[in-house]
């Protein structure tokens, strides 16, 4: 009887009961439909087979699986909730459902905002690409050398950074690599062994075909000797050409062929011109375009590539990346005064030394575009260009007496031309005449690269979409060079003027008619002690001294820092000899 009330107790408390036809099942109060704190409403028990008998169904599988699924259901564990029966699928089902996504206006301007700056000059996201992904592939897969693998043969030349000789594999079962050349850099050899291979990545036709670069090291030498492996290409420099009498005839074979059927003249020899600047300007475009700023621009620095048939650029080793911000100190110049440009410096001197790298390329396109170092390199090519038309400044004399006379001007080629042309010689003469065809186009390029402010001066890039080289001769530009430029061209704007009245409302003139400042007025501010009463002249010191103490701060914090780093962090990546 005791059982049999246990039993009854049992089946009671879980639900169980029996009517006159059979066992059956009912709801008990534990099993009503209520809400949990966890999950909402709760189901109820699963209703059993009529034919089954109770006891069985609960010691049974299936009543001990609905036990288990029941506990599941109590605290939320593991179950979706379209098991667990939550109340807000219901809400989320009357909820419009997205096709697709969502465009606004605000997000796509924001979205190409971020790719424009993204791959603005120099390039961040190449940068990040070329740095953490290329650089390592390429040095994975590259054939290594040591000085051992080469015989040393002439000497093609010495400069001040090194000395360059033909050089050839001594090992025969080698890889076909052909005649090379061979540097040993006395200075500065890891920064030129770093652009070259920044340079081999990105622009490989702006320089010499360069293969490798190593650090050997010797006893005889503090730190070893770096040295750097080109292909030889040939031995021409634009110097040695243009001091030849034949100049520009010795260059048109070179460059443009036989048989152009043109007799000697004006014509004749402005398309050599014009060939040899548009080269030096699309090799000048691929430095720039990847953040390089050679620096050290001149005629014995161009090369002329005979199995390309171009002029390509050479030593690297004053070349500053801007990009990462390797070899470039704000305070220090390395430069040839004969063809440098005026600032002499390709950034403004109160700029902080480069951070890191990371920091250094994710800010590199604000500073490229507050200072425009690229136009440094731009006023040394268009020296050049009154090199090859003017024969008088080919010489050193000829071309120092120049620079002088252009400095009396005020570097305006306009008002040097009115000074020298009443009384000119004959080849001064000739040169005039051949910048004045189709209307003075050659004229007005030389005149937009050789100005005394940076920002003044054109790109190399707006350089090559200037109607001076519609007329150039068989090796012009391929199809797509053709349609970027012409696409530069439509989109090129004149914002001389807009730029001038900008300026003008900025930084007005001192004078009383406009007001202002002048920029002796804003010097004597700057060193000036407080005065009673005059609170605004006192703020506008105050500001002015903190700015300058600020960036001095910084100047000389990362002068410190640099001082106290004993080897360049990127050098570690340039291969030594054990």
């Amino acid at each position: 009887m005791a059982a049999g009330t246990t039993i009854d107790a049992c089946r009671a408390g879980l639900g169980f009961g029996f009517s006159p036809d059979g066992p059956t099942t009912r709801r008990s109060p534990l099993h009503r439909r209520r809400r949990s704190e966890f999950i909402g409403p709760m189901n109820p028990l699963k209703r059993r087979p009529s034919s089954s008998p109770p006891v069985a169904a609960i010691g049974g599988v299936d009543g001990v699986a609905d036990l288990v699924r029941d506990l599941f259901l109590g605290v939320g564990v593991g179950l979706p909730c379209t098991v667990m029966e939550c109340g807000d699928i219901i809400y989320r089902s009357t909820l419009p459902r997205s096709t697709g996504l969502n465009l606004t206006a605000p997000g796509v301007a924001l979205a190409l905002s971020a790719v424009s700056y993204l791959w603005a000059t120099p390039g961040v996201a190449p940068g990040f690409w070329d740095m953490f992904v290329l650089a390592f592939i390429e040095r994975a897969f590259q054939q290594s050398y040591r000085k051992d693998d080469f015989v040393i043969g002439k000497k093609l030349g010495e400069g001040a950074f090194g000395v360059v000789y033909k050089a050839s594999l001594a090992n025969k079962g080698s890889p076909k690599q052909g005649d090379l050349v061979l540097k040993k850099a006395t200075e500065y050899g890891a920064v030129e062994i770093w652009m070259n291979e920044r340079v081999r990545r990105a622009c490989a036709n702006s320089c010499a075909d360069f293969v490798y670069g190593f650090l050997e090291r010797s006893s005889k030498t503090k730190g070893g000797e770096y040295w750097l492996i080109w292909r030889f290409e040939g031995e021409d420099t634009l110097s040695d050409l243009m001091l030849s009498k034949e100049f520009p005839y010795n260059v048109e074979a070179k460059i443009l062929g036989e048989g152009q059927g043109l007799e000697k003249g004006l014509e004749r020899e402005n398309r050599i011109v014009q060939t040899i600047i548009r080269q030096l300007l699309f090799a000048l475009d691929g430095l720039h375009s990847t953040g390089i700023v050679h620096r050290d621009i001149k005629p014995q620095n161009i090369i002329f590539s005979e199995g390309s048939r171009t002029f390509k650029i050479i030593d690297l080793g004053a070349a500053a990346d801007l990009r990462v911000g390797i070899n470039y100190i704000p305070k220090e110049f390395l430069l040839d005064p004969r063809y440098t440009a005026p600032e002499q410096y390709i950034m403004s001197t109160q700029t902080p030394s480069a951070p890191s790298a990371p920091v250094a390329t994710a800010l590199s396109p604000v500073l490229w575009q507050m200072n425009l170092p690229d136009r440094f390199d731009i006023y040394s090519v268009g020296l050049i260009f009154l090199q090859m038309v003017f024969p008088s400044l080919r010489t050193d004399n000829g071309l120092i007496q120049f620079n002088r006379q252009l400095k009396r001007c005020n570097y305006d080629l306009d008002t040097w031309r009115s000074t020298v042309e009443p009384r000119a010689s004959p080849d001064l003469r000739k040169g005039f005449e051949l910048l004045d065809l189709d209307g003075g186009i050659g004229w007005e390029l030389v005149t937009s690269m050789v100005r005394f402010k940076a920002r003044q001066r054109t790109s190399a890039k707006a350089a090559l979409a200037h109607p001076y080289f519609n007329r150039e001769g068989l090796l012009g530009l391929s199809f797509m060079q053709n349609l970027r430029l012409q696409f530069f061209r439509a989109t090129q704007k004149d914002y001389g003027e807009a730029a001038k009245w900008v300026i003008r409302h900025m930084a007005k003139s001192g004078t009383e008619k406009e007001g202002g400042f002048t920029e002796a007025q804003l010097q004597e501010l700057r060193e000036m002690k407080p005065r009673k009463g005059n609170v605004q002249r006192n703020a506008l010191a105050s500001v002015l001294r903190l700015q300058r103490k600020i960036i001095r701060t910084l100047n000389e914090s990362m002068d410190e820092l640099n001082r106290q780093r004993k080897s360049m962090w990127w050098s570690r990546w340039i291969p030594r000899e054990e």
